[in-house]
């Protein structure tokens, strides 16, 4: 598996409303996309910065990973999306290599995508996406 780019930071919010007032108004940034994804629970948000987008997280349901994820952690950095060739292909390699995966093959994400994660307890602490447009 090789990244081609970093496709996007996901971070964890209380409130879209709340928060993106502070991306645009301060970084100057636009909210191009905002997008529910229900087998989620989660509402997202989409800036770009370059050729790299910011993914707002509010949960739709408190019992949801971002729900969950706020209630023990609070407001912050969720987790970090690489772009790939092919999501099933990075899977089957990061598994190989050793790596725990949460998601076995690719599912269906905001905007589109293929997405599949690895644990953070194989990723050093970081909850990490691979994506890819195909």
């Amino acid at each position: 598996m090789k990244p081609t780019h970093i496709e996007h930071i996901g971070i964890a919010v209380n409130s879209l409303e709340e928060s993106i007032p502070f991306y645009e108004k301060v970084l100057g940034l636009k909210c191009y996309a905002v997008e529910e994804v229900k087998d989620q629970k989660v509402k997202t948000a989409f800036f770009k910065v370059g050729d790299t987008k910011i993914e707002l997280l509010e949960s739709t349901d408190p019992e949801g990973p971002i729900g969950k994820f706020l209630e023990k952690k609070g407001q912050g950095i969720h987790h970090i999306a690489f772009a790939v060739d092919d999501v099933n292909t990075a899977l089957k390699n990061a598994e190989q290599a050793g790596v725990q995966l949460i998601d076995k093959t690719a599912r269906k994400g905001a905007e589109g995508l293929n997405i599949g994660f690895l644990h953070p307890k194989s990723t050093l602490g970081v909850l990490t996406e691979l994506c890819d447009n195909k």
